[in-house]
């Protein structure tokens, strides 16, 4: 499994995730995020789940610093991935509850992904 950062371009943020997700890795895949929002500001992020296997089980997954830090410094979270992990990944990232749209993507529409988040905040 792995939780990293793949590019930053201008305030678009792309992370990869594959395998089975870990607390640890989560907590350092956020880690590194919020360092980036501490020096630019408002960001975007593009999450890439590749061979997503779920998530450690017995891991206590009620951290919510990185969202209180940060939530109010991104602009929207796109995840591209297979399908049959949309509603799981939309629950675990709280979609509806942040202050900012999330919205998940077919791993075919990676360029579907990319306009959204393009497309100007209201």
């Amino acid at each position: 499994m792995s939780a990293d950062i793949v590019s930053t371009v201008g305030d678009l943020v792309t992370a990869r995730v594959t395998g089975t997700l870990t607390q640890n890795e989560l907590g350092a895949l956020q880690k590194a995020v919020g360092e980036i929002i501490r020096k630019q500001g408002r960001t975007r992020l593009l999450v890439l789940v590749e061979d997503f296997a779920g998530w450690e089980t017995g891991a206590t997954w009620g951290d919510f610093t990185f969202q209180v830090h940060h939530d109010a410094s991104i602009e929207r979270m796109a995840i591209v991935g297979d399908k049959k992990w949309a509603d799981l990944v939309l629950l675990f990232t709280s979609q509806g509850l942040r202050p900012f749209p999330i919205e998940y993507f077919d791993a075919a529409d990676l360029a579907g992904a990319r306009a959204w988040l393009d497309t100007p905040a209201k």
